[in-house]
């Protein structure tokens, strides 16, 4: 298997350098850009990267900027890697399909294992198809219809899908959502749940409400919601 690509986009040389010496040690091929527009180049170069690394505040186009226009067009993987550590930061980048949020000071261990998590996860193992109220998942070929129609989901979104599909009618609280969707130690907000499956809802269309909430709980999925959906 070639290695993975990892595009790396920071204003600042040093912290740049030090991410991809990290990156390249565990064995991972790095591209770099020192602002929102060469990491859109870059992007856009003809070879896609297989995860990107994105900072919030650049030059020329910021992260969101840069964020916004890759959702427009994949599912890439995209962890903020950012100064800006207010909640309202963390849940504009979930809101525009980051899959993960770093804030600086950071350990470059724990970010290369975040990395490897997003990857393997973004992968899958399984080529098993997914079907229940309107709603199919290929993960296999990474994709998702609801009531016929295309759903653009980010990582992130995708895997919270399918564990509520893998789980119907189950109530399961967020830290369970937590435990499972983002397999390492996670450090923030619970809430980050409500955002994501906010966001999902909305992505589902009329199949969005068989994310039921659980009040004081969490959610669950909940087929029979959408047994009206053709």
């Amino acid at each position: 298997m070639s290695k993975a690509r990892i595009l790396v986009a920071d204003d600042e040389a040093r912290m740049r350098r030090l991410v991809c010496d990290y990156l390249v040690r565990a064995d991972y091929e790095v591209v770099q850009a020192g602002d929102g527009e060469e990491a859109l180049k870059a992007y856009f170069s003809g070879q896609e990267p297989d995860l990107v690394i994105l900072d919030v505040m650049m030059p020329k186009a910021d992260g969101w900027e840069v964020l916004r226009t890759i959702r427009e067009n994949a599912r890439t993987p995209v962890i903020m890697l950012t100064a800006r550590a207010a909640e309202s930061d963390e849940l504009t980048g979930f809101d525009l399909g980051a899959d993960d949020y770093v804030t600086k000071p950071f350990s470059p261990r724990l970010l290369v294992a975040r990395v490897e998590a997003l990857l393997r996860r973004h992968r899958g193992a399984s080529g098993d198809i997914l079907e229940a109220a309107g709603i199919a998942i290929d993960r296999s070929a990474h994709t998702v219809k609801a009531a016929g129609e295309d759903v653009l989901l980010s990582v992130k979104e995708f895997e919270l899908l399918a564990f509520f599909m893998e789980n119907p009618g189950i109530a399961l609280s967020r830290e369970t959502i937590l435990n499972h969707v983002w397999n390492y130690d996670y450090v923030g907000d619970a809430r980050t749940i409500d955002t994501h499956v906010k966001k999902l809802r909305s992505k589902l269309g009329p199949c969005g409400d068989t994310i039921r909430t659980v009040w004081g709980m969490g959610y669950k999925f909940d087929p029979a919601s959408g047994e009206g959906v053709s």
